[in-house]
């Protein structure tokens, strides 16, 4: 048998049509989920891009393998000088799946962009695409479907495709593409008044400077979407260019589909598609980004459709998961060992069975915008804050996801109980572990250290120009708050 991993970059699952959205971005994705097993609580153990990759490839929250940032020490997986031997990362799964039998092949231009060659490990062919992620999905998938002309009806492959149109900037989708969204309106959560209080606040990805952005100088050409959230219908242009690259995205979905029918092996190849993160889209005023460790940027899509039918054809797993938990699985149905260095679980008995199995609760991360970890349980999230990234968030926030997924209802003063649950679950996943690691620091230590998250540290530059930025647009209140949020985290333990 055959696998095919599809992993689309930002990908949040509440913007497809499978997981509810009214928006017509993926006939192609929901085909794969009326085929398959839709996973409603999938999270990616750390988040953004570079952590949950070196996770799900290292079966191990970034806690233990050390890359948990996009910059700095906290930036590369960890190895222990005193088992380091000729051969190294042999746990890695992609070295798993050629030991289970699986000849592993990647398009991807991912280790390039973040320097993280690890990622090669254990690919038997792996095609470098050249633009670190600002190619479009047409020549991601130009050398997917090369690749399957040469080699597709050959057995026992695993192949991974990642594009990356979703994610900013929007402009690098075809002009010709236009908006397909232009009369759709967009998600009815977000008012003015709520808009409003997001051009009110402050912060890259904020109303007033979205898309990650610092000094608002990135113009609608460059973003392909409104320089700023000032309006409605700015907000509307920010949805829709995200929409409009998830729509482009599915299509070049649908060519890879349509070529493996054309081949002969769609009903010979399991299929996953699935994400490194979502994207907030002004959820706790960040834009077109993915900066917290919550449940929007944490949260990704997870869709497994077997040849078979094993798991269950339209089924909807609403336990929690962590991605990795996929890969154990995989590797578990093709008869290889999971390690036991992972975090990762596998669930196969669960699936075969179709029925929810899961875990209890999760705690996911996210420290290289800010440092903040959160407790995923019943129906709740805890986001503990560490660093701000340069916002005004608490220490601690407490949201009903469940009824609040936008957090909007921040419930940590109403129900202090649960927060002390969700701080209990917190030091049990941490002391657990640590005690799992050779390594005496956390690195969520050192990255707080190192002035805070890469790409929000209050040392460099940016802070200082942000400041000033702050006081030009009317906003100089919250540069004093950020020079007490800097005095503070001289405070922490180093």
């Amino acid at each position: 048998m055959r696998v095919l991993y599809i992993d689309i970059d930002t990908l949040r699952p509440d913007h497809l049509g499978c997981y509810g959205y009214h928006r017509n971005t993926s006939p192609n994705i929901d085909r794969l989920a009326s085929e398959g097993v839709r996973f409603d609580n999938c999270y990616v153990s750390d988040s953004p891009c570079l952590p949950s990759r070196a996770a799900l490839y290292s079966g191990k929250c970034g806690i233990r393998n050390g890359a948990i940032n996009h910059g700095g020490e906290a930036a590369d997986l960890y190895e222990n000088p005193d088992e380091r031997e000729f051969k190294a990362q042999c746990d890695n799964f992609t070295f798993q799946l050629g030991l289970a039998g699986l000849y592993p092949v990647t398009v991807s231009p991912f280790g390039q962009r973040h320097s993280s060659f690890w990622f090669y490990n254990g690919f038997r062919e792996m095609y470098n695409t050249g633009k670190t992620g600002d190619e479009p999905a047409d020549e991601i998938t130009a050398v997917a479907l090369d690749w399957l002309d040469r080699k597709g009806t050959q057995d026992d492959w695993y192949l991974h495709v990642n594009v990356w149109d979703p994610h900013t900037p929007y402009s690098r989708l075809p002009d010709e593409l236009g908006n397909p969204f232009e009369n759709d309106p967009p998600p009815a959560w977000m008012t003015e008044e709520i808009r409003r209080k997001t051009w009110d606040n402050y912060g890259p990805g904020s109303a007033q400077e979205p898309g990650g952005g610092y000094f608002g100088n990135k113009s609608p050409e460059d973003l392909g979407a409104p320089s700023q959230v000032d309006s409605m219908a700015s907000y509307k242009g920010w949805v829709d260019g995200y929409d409009t690259g998830i729509y482009y995205a599915d299509l070049h979905v649908g060519k890879i589909l349509d070529k493996l029918e054309e081949l002969g092996i769609l009903n010979d190849t399991l299929i996953v598609l699935s994400s490194d993160h979502g994207e907030n889209m002004g959820e706790l005023s960040v834009y077109g980004d993915h900066q917290t460790a919550d449940h929007i940027t944490n949260r990704v899509p997870l869709i497994i459709r077997h040849p078979e039918g094993l798991g269950g054809k339209g089924r909807v797993d609403r336990s929690l998961y962590y991605q990795f938990d996929f890969a154990a699985t995989l590797l578990d149905l093709f008869g290889g060992e999971v390690p036991e260095s992972w975090d990762a679980k596998s669930f196969l008995e669960d699936f075969r069975n179709e029925r929810e199995g899961g875990r209890d609760y999760l705690v996911v991360s996210n420290c290289a915008w800010s440092c903040q970890r959160s407790v995923r349980w019943s129906d709740y999230l805890l986001v503990r804050t560490y660093h701000s990234g340069f916002k005004n968030y608490p220490d601690k926030m407490l949201f009903n996801v469940e009824e609040d997924p936008h957090e909007l209802n921040d419930l940590a003063g109403d129900r202090p109980d649960l927060v002390a649950e969700g701080m209990e679950k917190l030091e049990e996943w941490a002391t657990e572990e640590m005690s799992r690691t050779p390594r005496r620091e956390d690195p969520l230590w050192i990255v707080m250290r190192e002035g805070g998250p890469f790409h929000a540290r209050y040392t460099s530059s940016d802070f200082e120009g942000y400041k000033e930025r702050l006081r030009q647009t009317g906003r100089s209140k919250y540069a004093d708050e950020l020079d007490e949020r800097r005095q503070q985290l001289k405070t922490w333990p180093h």
